[in-house]
């Protein structure tokens, strides 16, 4: 059954949002965990040798007077150009704790074993005032996952982009790792709706479990299905509606969706990798803890690597 979306305390109903709209929902939003602490200092403090740190740019939001993030990326210490290259993107929706600390658990648990085999590029961060005040959007309210493609408004994705053109113009795998929590229909579904003018309108369900959204243009049904295959084993998979359906899509194969990721700007369309992929991860179930959520993860990354290796 679709919930039906609350109207969204902010702006006029019909009408987009003007800056004064948009400023009064930033004013809304609050510092609530720090990224320096959680994701820069473990950055710095806790990779293997395998791995080196870089900086990538700097977010800043000076003119908003929200300050200046700096962006710090890894890369394989020891880069072989004879080598694949795995692209591992995390925290382009900067709520989804899980696509940001799960990347920093695979990094420190898993990327030195991966460094011997491969060319690994990581951004596990890409928005970090997002991740800050636990939010979808950057604070222009602009949702940087529909915002890679070419002149992009959004910083987090022009930067990100940048950087990945800078050190892999050619990458064979790219995973992006997020989650689908219940505030999508909650706030983050009524609050597009009023910034872009829109009615509030019936919203599909949540879908309880883990899933993955591949591409239309590239869909790759045997690679999707070994990445579910491996975190079946450490949580559940989302079961599909009556229609046989998750968030409206038909499944390519069980748990597995596809968008037109180019067309809709999303970031697993920044680069022509054979083998793309985004991860959802179900944070909000009663049978979901954290270090389940962030090991889904991590067991999707490893999956999706080893499919790779296999392929020669």
């Amino acid at each position: 059954m679709r919930s039906v979306a609350m109207p969204y305390p902010i702006g006029t109903p019909g009408t987009p949002w003007g800056e004064a709209e948009t400023a009064a929902w930033r004013a809304r939003q609050a510092v609530r965990r720090s990224y320096r602490d959680e994701v820069l200092t473990p950055l710095q403090a806790g990779l293997p040798s395998a791995l080196e740190v870089f900086s990538y740019g700097t977010l800043d939001y000076d003119r908003l007077g929200l300050g200046r993030y700096p962006l710090q990326a890894v890369r394989s210490r020891h880069w072989q150009a004879d080598r694949p290259v795995v692209l591992v993107t995390g925290g382009v929706h900067g709520y989804e704790t899980s696509g940001v600390q799960g990347a920093l658990q695979w990094l420190r648990q898993d990327g030195a074993r991966h460094a011997a085999a491969v060319n690994l590029l990581v951004l596990p961060c890409v928005s970090p005032w997002g991740y800050e005040t636990i939010n979808r959007w950057n604070p222009d309210a602009l949702d940087p996952n529909r915002q890679f493609k070419p002149g992009s408004p959004a910083a987090e994705a022009a930067l990100a982009m940048a950087c990945v053109a800078a050190q892999a113009p050619q990458v064979a795998l790219h995973i992006d790792l997020h989650e689908t929590t219940d505030t999508d229909n909650s706030e983050f579904g009524p609050a597009k709706a009023a910034r872009d003018g829109r009615p509030a309108e019936a919203l599909p369900p949540i879908p309880d479990g883990f899933y993955l959204v591949g591409d239309t243009e590239r869909p790759e049904p045997a690679f999707q299905q070994a990445l579910v295959e491996a975190v079946r084993r450490v949580t559940h998979i989302a079961a599909p509606d009556a229609q046989g359906q998750i968030l409206g899509e038909p499944q390519l194969v069980p748990g597995v969706i596809l968008y037109a990721k180019r067309t809709l700007g999303l970031c697993g369309a920044m680069t022509t990798a054979r083998y793309v992929t985004t991860t959802e991860v179900y944070p909000d179930s009663a049978t979901a803890t954290p270090a389940q959520c962030c090991a889904a993860q991590q067991a999707a990354v490893n999956a999706a690597i080893d499919f790779l290796q296999r392929q020669g």
